[in-house]
Order: C-alpha cells, then structure tokens, then sequence
C-alpha cells in the first residue's frame, strides 16, 4: 500500500526515474536506461543500451525483505547454478562488488534496495500450448532444488520468507487475510472457512520432518522458466523460503488451478519429480491440499494488492472460482 499521496501512476513514475539515477551503481555500457516491464512484488526493470546489452533490474519492494534476506537469495541461487544442477541467471554486482545495492528516491522519501540480473534471451512455455512436457520439466527441476536445499549449508544468519500455516493465515500474514479479498460473498466465505479448516487440519497432522518441510523456490510457475537453445533457466527467487516441499506444485499451478488439464499436469510433475527423487504416495495425496493453501494465498495477494494489474485482472472472479474450487477439494475428501 502507497502511504506517500502519490497515486499509483505517480509511484511508477517516481520509481522509473530511481532506475534510471541508480544505473551509474554498476558499470554499464553509455546511454543504459531502464524501462518498466512488470509490477508485482517489486518493480522489474529491462535496462538496455545502445550497443545492445541488456540487463534486468529489481526495485525491490518496501519492507518485504531485509538485506541479510536478500543475499540469502542470491546464495542460494548461485550455489544451485554452481552445485545444483538447476541454471540460474548471473546476478550482477555493482561497482562496489556487492549484488545488493541501494538508492532512496527523495520524492517518495523511500529507501529501497535494487539487483541487477543478466537478460536471458528465451521464452516462457506458452500456457495455451501442451504443458505436459513443461510439468514433467518443472517436476525435475523442483526435485533437483529440495534434494540442493535439504544438504545446503545455509549462511549465518540465514533469513527469508516462511510459508506456513501461521504466514499464510495467521494475524500476520505475509499477503494478509484472504478474506479481505474482493468479491466474497457470504456463501464463498462459508465455504473457504471450511477449507482454511480443512487446510489447517490436514498439514498440521502432515507434519514439518526436514524430508517434507525446507527451502523452496515458492513461486515455481512456467512463468518463471526461461528457455533457450534447448536448455531452462529457473527465474525469480524473490519468494523462496522455507515451506513444505509439495507448496512447490501449487504456486506452479497458480492463477489456474482451475484448469482442466490440472490432473493430467499433476501426474507429468509427480512422474518428473520421482525421476529425480523419491515422494511417497502420502505426500503426493497431500498437494490438493497445498493448492487450495496456495489458492487462498492468492486470494489474500489479490486483496492486498489491488493496484497491480494481474490483481485487477483476477479479482472479478477469483473468489467465485476459489469457492468452486473448494467445494469440490472439499467433496473429494468426504
């Protein structure tokens, strides 16, 4: 939320001008600009040059991660690229040799950290096409993450984002209270209060063993697959935390769990998944359960973010489709 008295509009603006004054940070080709290409939780930038170098910048979001969080970030992307068998971009430090840089914008009187990645020419697997293959790639990829985190070291101090039971519904919920929503009914809220119940019941009997529960990308959707010549880059690490393993399924299937070819999708992950590491037949019954965590989840971003444009886009419907979704998680559990 902008407690500036900026509109939105005029918070981009203000942030696209940071940008452009904090390119002199990194050693950059003459004439780099930065330009806004996507508002979500942090303002991305593509930053080109008349030579033709490009880069990506991340404005990253007030008060959303420290910056002991964020080299967290950057430690476990890079050993996953160098030890992990998972390509991840180049993370760009600045003329000081540090990846995390700052700058503050006297307009909107805010300090915010920015990172600059390497431009990765590829595309993203196109949702319209047959995704099975992407599932079964995604699956792979997500086994080959647990198997890195569960053995990585970790640094010290080591902080990110939880998602758990208590961040996603609690009083303090990372993406607040998915009843705070748009469009919920009296008749959606009944329902999705007995998901939340639901929810709540099954992982807390699910349980947080280090075989179940660890570091996790947390935002691993075909979206953030990059592929080029025939190899896949893993993007976006800005929500990695600590979850339970099978999260990693939902969050790639946000934004369309109603999909009909969910099903189908799910087998190619889990086939994928075991190609790579063993997941027991409990674990697997369970990831209808994290889709319907994450779905609320979801609802509760949409709420507390209402001027980004996805948000704008789902809200009309998401709350009617999460209660469909519900009732029928619900009636496959009776």
């Amino acid at each position: 939320m902008d407690t500036t008295g900026f509109s939105y509009e005029e918070t981009m603006e203000h942030l696209a001008l940071l940008a452009n004054e904090a390119l002199g940070l990194w050693e950059l080709p003459t004439g780099s600009k930065a330009r806004l290409i996507n508002v979500s939780e942090n303002e991305t930038f593509l930053v080109e040059a008349p030579d033709g170098f490009k880069s990506i910048l991340r404005i990253h979001r007030e008060d959303y991660h420290t910056e002991t969080a964020i080299a967290c970030e950057h430690a476990w992307s890079r050993s996953l690229n160098e030890e992990g068998g998972v390509k991840t971009p180049d993370i760009l430090p600045g003329r000081n040799g540090s990846t995390i840089q700052s700058a503050t914008s006297a307009a909107l009187g805010q300090k915010r950290y920015l990172v600059m990645f390497e431009f990765v020419e590829g595309s993203e697997p196109d949702q319209q096409d047959d995704l099975t293959g992407g599932f079964e790639e995604l699956g792979e990829i997500a086994a080959k993450t647990h198997l890195h985190s569960i053995d990585w070291e970790r640094p010290e101090p080591f902080e990110r984002l939880v998602w758990d039971l208590d961040t996603v519904f609690g009083k303090e919920a990372t993406w607040g209270n998915w009843r705070d929503g748009p469009n919920i009914g009296p008749q959606t809220r009944e329902v999705l209060e007995q998901v939340e119940a639901t929810v709540n019941e099954r992982l807390t009997r699910y349980d947080r063993g280090t075989d179940r529960f660890g570091l996790i990308h947390a935002d691993m959707r075909l979206a953030n697959l990059l592929i080029t010549k025939g190899e896949t880059r893993l993007i976006d690490f800005d929500d990695c935390g600590l979850g339970w393993l099978m999260y990693d399924f939902a969050a790639g299937v946000s934004f369309m769990e109603d999909d009909p070819r969910i099903p189908e999708l799910k087998q190619a992950w889990v086939r994928g998944y075991r190609s790579v590491r063993p997941l027991s037949e409990e674990d697997e019954a369970e990831i209808p359960t994290f889709v319907m965590m994450r779905r609320l989840a979801l609802l509760a971003w949409i709420g507390s973010h209402s001027e980004v444009d996805i948000a704008k886009e789902l809200a009309p419907t998401f709350a009617p489709v999460s209660e469909e979704l519900g009732r029928n998680y619900l009636a496959s559990l009776a």
